[in-house]
């Protein structure tokens, strides 16, 4: 069965990764093609993996994987795989990146109108 993204009032605690990737000059198609390697290898293979969101920036300069997985633990396990950090070396060849593990500390939502909720 496919999975399917729904809306929850009270989302489970989950640690997001923001994989900013400035590729190379003429490079953002392969470093884009690289992370989705990656990211398909860690949901495949990766317990804790839940999502991911890959973007291109329209100016060609940079590509974004915003992951969420169930703990910021799970960060260690990726990079202990041989496979995880080839990939990665890879991806260091047509850019550089940098990433980050956030917590969520606040959810906002649009106001309901009058009337719903």
């Amino acid at each position: 069965m496919p999975h399917q993204a729904t809306f929850s009032a009270n989302p489970t605690p989950t640690t997001f990764i923001v994989n900013v990737i400035h590729a190379h000059p003429g490079k953002q198609d392969e470093a884009f093609a690289v992370i989705e390697q990656v990211v398909r290898y860690v949901a495949a293979n990766k317990p804790g993996f839940l999502w991911s969101n890959l973007s291109r920036s329209t100016d060609g300069q940079t590509v974004v994987n915003i992951e969420a997985i169930a703990h910021a633990d799970r960060v260690d396990a990726f990079f202990s795989d041989p496979v995880f950090v080839d990939l990665f070396v890879r991806l260091d060849a047509v850019s550089s990146s940098e990433f980050h593990t956030y917590s969520v500390g606040e959810l906002i939502f649009p106001a309901l109108p009058e009337g719903q909720g």
